[in-house]
């Protein structure tokens, strides 16, 4: 689990198609302290293993083993050697959750369609598809390459988000132009309120309805 308060930005510096997956190197320095084979680590909001841990000066380099599926749907196919990445580490059970619930499982992508300066700010409009934009709601929250960022704009087609200088300067999006594609994860919670509303809605079952319920049979077989 993430925040989307990413902790540095890291560089490509290896992509390597293997017979089994996809290599992806990354060099980095805050996220690589204390950090050991088997973590986990948000690479642009997808959530990564790291395999291999190798030192390089005051840097490390981590190494991670992609699948298919996470190559297909993330940005991470078009990157080139030295492009910046987000980072984050996993939350720990005594950390802060300083933007919202991150699973670092990524829904798909969108297009960057504007991306404008207004004062010591910046805009950006992101196309994306239907089955993403149905979670996004004006002010909310959604993860655009691993940054928790606050919706404010929703339009049939696309979402507008204000950066302000801070999150501009310490994340990849100060290298982001029009028409780049960004990683894009919906709020989680918003998708169990889609499942539970439709469960509660489907005829006879009801389990929303608590008269329906017998606590003793249920306990009686679920222990069998």
């Amino acid at each position: 689990m993430f925040t989307g308060i990413i902790e540095e930005t890291g560089a490509i510096e290896k992509i390597a198609k293997t017979e089994n997956s996809i290599r992806l190197v990354v060099r980095a320095k805050i996220c690589a302290r204390s950090v050991k084979r088997g973590d986990s680590i948000a690479v642009n909001g997808c959530c990564l293993t790291v395999i291999k841990v190798a030192s390089q000066g005051r840097s490390k380099q981590l190494y991670f083993d992609l699948v298919r599926e996470t190559w297909e749907r993330t940005n991470l196919q078009f990157l080139q050697h030295g492009a910046l990445v987000n980072l984050e580490r996993a939350l720990p059970a005594n950390g802060r959750l300083g933007g919202h619930f991150v699973t670092g499982h990524i829904d798909g992508t969108g297009t960057i369609r504007r991306w404008e300066r207004k004062g010591a700010d910046h805009v950006i409009e992101i196309a994306a598809p239907p089955e993403i934009l149905r979670y996004v709601v004006f002010k909310g929250s959604i993860a655009v390459d691993g940054i928790s960022l606050t919706v404010a704009g929703v339009t049939k087609k696309s979402f507008q988000i204000w950066i302000i200088p801070h999150t501009h300067a310490v994340t990849a999006l100060r290298e982001r132009r029009v028409h780049d594609i960004v990683n894009l994860e919906a709020d989680l919670l918003a998708k169990y309120a889609e499942k539970l509303f439709a469960t509660c809605q489907a005829p006879r079952t009801d389990p929303c309805s608590y008269a329906n319920v017998k606590p003793a049979q249920s306990s009686a077989r679920a222990s069998r």
